[in-house]
């Protein structure tokens, strides 16, 4: 039965420490956590079923306290302030950043009369199905003993340590407390490994501080000067906060299973590494200056798919990994009752024939834009572009993973072209080894046979794939990688077609679902990343007012501290799908480039 008292997604915000995100309502309860990284096993899984799966509230105690929150300037410190009929109270949430610790710290403090809190620590490991064993503590410190809590069930331990703790109460530790003026109550959460000592209390605010001045520096590297600045500025946090720390692996969202259909079974997870979303999101961070990143990320894919050229994956694990076995988890109803609940991903195994494609791209990109060469990165991208010129002519899953029949699809083709244009031009441009004659003489026979199959006269437009007159919203990137001009009139009649067919909503869907083509059943809502590739289209073609008015609507739909989720529903307005997702936020910042740069051309006129 369908869970209809679901907190929406848009009133999530997010922490994070660069290995993990957690999701925390508005109302101060942290619904989702997996540790200690982003792929782990949840131990506050509420978020995809109800508060007995795991969570940890700390919020006003009365229902209808009115709530504002923000993110410290340039940072993801999320200060949170309560208001009832008899005070206020702020409370500040952080993951400290670099300090080889996995800590949720959470500090309240009394700022008006007096605030009733709640308190509930409710820890379940194995997303949600396994109670662990509590015990109580009394630790010796230099300042006296403390008190602390702990939850063990097998290699995994949390440590509770708060100026009061919550007490034992129906398999869950509840408490509930006064909160005056002046008052100042601090609290935490710590991973460590069961067989391992609990390490010691670490004071607050020196933490604090270093995670606002080590988030502002990365900040200040930004080199984007063009419109819609905070939207902008955000959505690079938050790509950053999705970038492991340590491995480089970038993950398409920290979410599994928040449905594109609720109460459907489009329910995914999403706490990978998609070579395709990672190389997209380094286009994002190198357009605005962030080139170090992307050597980062280039030592990871090494890494990731070194071996033979034939067994590299569409995704892998953030450490690089190649297992990703798709389950489902019965134990768990699903946000708003959307079942399945899964973890792993089956698309693992898919065949996508235009993700070298979008590596090619990030990494010519980063090539021109003065990252150094490497010898070992530049040997496996020739050995890939290689296998790739093998086998380029096979159906593939395409861009949206397809579970139905195999295809020829178009925009898959382009990329198989752009991954060869690419090649050519680092042969070309930067003296790099490999048989430019052959990838030349392969790029222009795959591009002659995109504009002779996969363009369809009737519709003057580009299509789906090779034996469909269906529309798809990835061929709106077919300028952007440079396949044809943005205002070539087969752009600009695709365009036209993607208008009349997949906004309903004034917002792009994928793909008409009711086609069939995805093999699965239900329907789903507009895409937000479609949209975004929407105004670049427009900012290519020179429709800048068109692109402009999209663009206001887009980062309208950012909720109040600035985040994005997959899909957006525009009939119930309330943002669908993983959260806060990676492919949204770097197309938010692709779009507010081309769009700097339509604006630019028409400020200073044609050259």
């Amino acid at each position: 039965m369908a869970v209809t008292n679901a907190t929406p997604i848009a009133d999530y915000a997010v922490l994070g420490d660069r290995h993990t995100v957690a999701l925390v309502s508005r109302g101060g309860s942290v619904d989702w956590l997996c540790l200690p990284h982003f792929d782990s096993h949840a131990c506050f899984a509420a978020l995809l079923g109800t508060p007995d799966n795991g969570r940890w509230l700390l919020g006003p105690a009365d229902a209808h306290a009115r709530s504002t929150r923000r993110y410290l300037a340039d940072s993801f410190v999320l200060e949170t302030v309560h208001e009832t009929g008899s005070g206020r109270v702020r409370v500040t949430d952080l993951m400290p950043l670099a300090d080889g610790r996995a800590d949720l710290l959470r500090v309240v403090e009394g700022l008006e009369g007096s605030v009733r809190m709640r308190h509930e620590w409710v820890v379940r490991f194995g997303y949600g199905a396994t109670r662990p064993w509590i015990s109580r503590h009394v630790e010796d410190l230099e300042g006296g003993e403390s008190r602390l809590v702990t939850a063990v069930a097998g290699p995994d331990m949390l440590v509770l340590r708060g100026t009061r703790l919550p007490t034992a109460s129906g398999g869950r530790h509840v408490d509930e407390f006064d909160v005056a003026a002046g008052d100042r109550l601090t609290f935490s959460t710590t991973w460590v490994r069961s067989h391992e000592k609990v390490p010691p209390p670490e004071p607050v605010r020196p933490r604090l501080v270093a995670t606002l001045a080590e988030s502002r520096r990365w900040a200040a590297r930004s080199r984007y000067d063009g419109p819609y600045p905070e939207a902008v500025a955000r959505s690079l946090l938050v790509l950053r906060l999705l970038t492991d720390g340590v491995t480089g692996g970038i993950v398409a969202a920290p979410t599994t299973s928040l449905p594109e259909d609720f109460g459907g079974a489009r329910n995914w997870d999403y706490r990978f590494c998609w070579l395709r979303d990672a190389a997209l999101t380094l286009e994002a961070l190198v357009g605005c200056g962030y080139l170090h990143e992307a050597e980062h990320w280039r030592r990871w894919l090494l890494r990731a798919i070194a071996g033979d050229p034939q067994d590299m994956q569409i995704m892998y694990r953030v450490d690089g990994g190649r297992e990703l076995l798709e389950r489902e988890l019965p134990h768990l109803p699903g946000y708003a009752g959307s079942r399945p609940v899964r973890t792993g991903n089956g698309a693992a195994g898919q065949r996508q024939t235009d993700v070298l494609g979008e590596v090619m791209i990030a990494v010519q990109d980063a090539r021109r834009r003065g990252m150094p060469e490497d010898e070992q990165a530049w040997a496996l991208q020739r050995a890939l572009v290689d296998n790739l010129a093998e086998h380029w002519d096979e159906p593939d899953n395409g861009l949206w993973e397809i579970r139905g029949p195999l295809r020829r699809f178009t925009h898959s083709r382009v990329m198989v072209w752009a991954a060869l244009d690419r090649a050519v031009r680092a042969v070309e441009d930067h003296d790099l080894d490999g048989p430019v004659e052959r990838w030349r003489e392969l790029r222009d026979r795959v591009r002659d046979e995109v504009l002779t199959r996969g363009w369809n006269e009737e519709r003057q437009s580009f299509v789906q794939h090779y034996d469909t007159t269906e529309v798809d919203a990835s061929l709106l990137v077919i300028s952007s990688v440079g396949f044809i001009a943005g205002d070539d009139p087969r752009m600009l009649g695709t365009i036209h077609a993607v208008e009349q067919d997949l906004m309903p909503h004034g917002l792009v869907l994928r793909y008409r679902s009711e086609s069939g083509v995805d093999g699965l059943p239900g329907t789903e809502h507009p895409f937000l990343a479609c949209s975004f590739w929407l105004v670049q289209a427009y900012a290519k073609a020179g429709l800048v007012d068109r692109a402009t008015a999209l663009m206001d609507r887009l980062v309208g739909l950012c909720n109040d501290v600035g985040l994005l989720s997959e899909e957006y529903d525009p009939t119930g307005g309330r943002m669908v799908g993983n959260f806060p997702q990676a492919f949204s936020h770097l197309t938010l910042v692709g779009a507010a480039l081309a769009l700097s740069e339509a604006l630019g051309r028409q400020s200073h006129g044609p050259k």
